[in-house]
């Protein structure tokens, strides 16, 4: 029997350019006609890092997917690599490493078949079927959407490549997308909630009592949820900015007033300086899960609170173990020290996160360190298995059990996204044509064929130094022009690279 559609259409679905495309059909590149077309490493003293490097590319190459008929799928992309499905969560943070291969494939294009598939109200499915393009989940089920991360991943590219002919095309599905988010994921307050499989973290602890997380959103405001929100409503704000604001979003700039003023009122503790969920009788959660520390990236932890809250991160008694950073602070009961999924387990995604959370409030030098760490852990458990995990234990360098192997995937961000910016510490500003380079290895380091832009290429190399405080030797040449803006402890200085015009800089100050 036929079931009703029940629909209220979005006019914005209107302007979605993916649904009904026609499918990409071109071949498929191995890794071995990518790799010239790849960047590549060097660390000195760390060959593991070269080795786990062409390791994670190889698994990426490896998973690329063609559309599969009649899937209504339009683009080429690199498979979640765990269940046949295409996961909105995984994508978005797997595009966010997948950039640094464009020149050799569109890995970005990934997220067009979520565009490709979206509800005529906006609604696009957490799990998309490779097979078929089928939902994984009914649209009203409460697990079935989200996090939304969507515009997160689209204006990381934009930063990255400049390309504005995309941020056209995808603002309009990105705009439903998220007001669909809002119709049906809010309280009367304007708070969000979700679940355990909603919000990605399956079996944290956060609910009340004898609600399952899993699948039930425990009629509490869940705070990550609430945070990406609000993220995503600045992005939608700075994009329609970008493009001459072609659509009315003052709703998205009163809402992430509102949520942000919703998440210090009522969701944060001053007792312990953290930030919680909030359940159903007015009582903060009190779980420390690394989702608080979306805030961060958000933009939402006011200058009085942010030093405090970041001290959660150093702390050895919270989320300051052997390997950072676990996904539940460590003086939760419910810690497992082997990690237990999202009950302590070290998951690339979230730490990635966490990083670019910390260096949009200027903490570039806590980013660094962590980085540093978890990286340091990902080569130790590599060396040892010869490939890359779902997740990782907290107290020692080693995988979780149960956790899945050959995982690119998102564990693909920190042999080659973290390594990047936030240990050798390379930030790319393509509309500005800029790189700003926070040089704080004293180890001999650098990067050849980095894409920056459209179509540039920056080659860049740092000599071994005495220590941070010493100016950095460089040779850097690019493609294109650039502005390639050194920082390191002593100092700063601007190079204006130019194509066919290698530039040096450094020695003792």
């Amino acid at each position: 029997m036929p079931r009703y559609a029940m629909y209220v259409g979005d006019p914005l679905v209107a302007r979605n350019a993916f649904r009904g495309r026609p499918p990409d059909t071109a071949s498929l590149p191995s890794f071995a006609h990518a790799r010239p077309l790849l960047p590549a490493v060097h660390w000195e003293g760390h060959p593991v890092a070269e080795e786990c490097w062409d390791k994670t590319w190889s698994l990426a190459f490896a998973n690329l997917r063609a559309p599969a008929p009649g899937s209504g799928f339009v683009s080429r992309f690199i498979d979640t690599a765990f269940n046949g499905n295409l996961f909105l969560w995984d994508s978005s943070f797997i595009v966010q490493f997948a950039r640094y291969g464009r020149r050799a494939f569109d890995f970005q294009a990934t997220l067009d078949n979520f565009y490709a598939r979206q509800h005529p109200d906006g609604f696009i499915c957490r799990e998309i079927r490779e097979i078929d393009g089928e939902d994984a989940f009914d649209r009203f089920d409460p697990s079935s959407t989200g996090p939304n991360l969507l515009p997160w991943a689209e204006w990381s590219h934009y930063l990255h490549t400049a390309d504005r002919g995309r941020l056209e095309a995808v603002l309009p599905p990105l705009l439903a997308y998220h007001r669909w988010f809002r119709k049906w994921r809010t309280w009367p307050d304007g708070s969000y909630w979700a679940t355990g499989w909603a919000c990605g973290m399956d079996n944290q602890p956060r609910m009340p009592p004898g609600n399952v997380a899993e699948h039930d959103h425990g009629h509490m405001s869940w705070l990550d949820t609430g945070l990406q929100q609000c993220l995503s409503a600045r992005l939608l704000v700075s994009m329609n900015e970008t493009l001459g604001e072609p659509w009315p979003v003052e709703d998205m700039r009163g809402e992430a007033a509102a949520l942000t003023a919703y998440v210090n009122d009522r969701m944060w503790d001053e007792g312990d300086a953290f930030y919680h969920d909030l359940w159903p009788d007015g009582r903060l959660g009190g779980v420390k899960s690394v989702g608080a520390f979306w805030a961060l990236l958000a933009g939402v932890v006011p200058p009085g609170r942010a030093a405090r809250f970041i001290a959660h991160l150093e702390n050895p008694a919270e989320f300051n173990r052997p390997h950072r950073v676990p996904s539940l602070s460590a003086d939760h009961p419910l810690y497992r020290p082997g990690g237990d999924y999202w009950r302590g387990s070290v998951w690339a995604p979230a730490t990635y996160m966490v990083l670019e959370g910390l260096a949009a409030a200027g903490r570039g030098d806590i980013a660094h360190d962590i980085a540093r760490n978890h990286v340091t852990n990902v080569h130790a458990v590599f060396r040892r298995t010869g490939t890359l995990w779902e997740n990782y234990a907290p107290e020692s360098a080693s995988r979780r059990e149960q956790s899945a192997p050959d995982f690119v995937g998102w564990t693909g961000l920190p042999p080659i996204a973290v390594l990047l910016e936030h240990v050798f510490g390379l930030r790319h500003d393509a509309p500005g044509r800029r790189v700003t380079w926070d040089v704080r290895l004293a180890d001999e380091h650098g990067v050849e064929r980095c894409p920056v832009g459209p179509d540039g290429e920056l080659s860049v190399r740092c000599a071994r130094r005495s220590s941070p405080r010493e100016r950095p030797v460089i040779e850097a040449s690019c493609s294109v022009p650039l502005a390639l803006e050194l920082r390191w402890e002593g100092g700063s200085e601007t190079l204006h690279l130019a194509p066919g015009r290698p530039a040096a800089s450094g020695g003792h100050s």
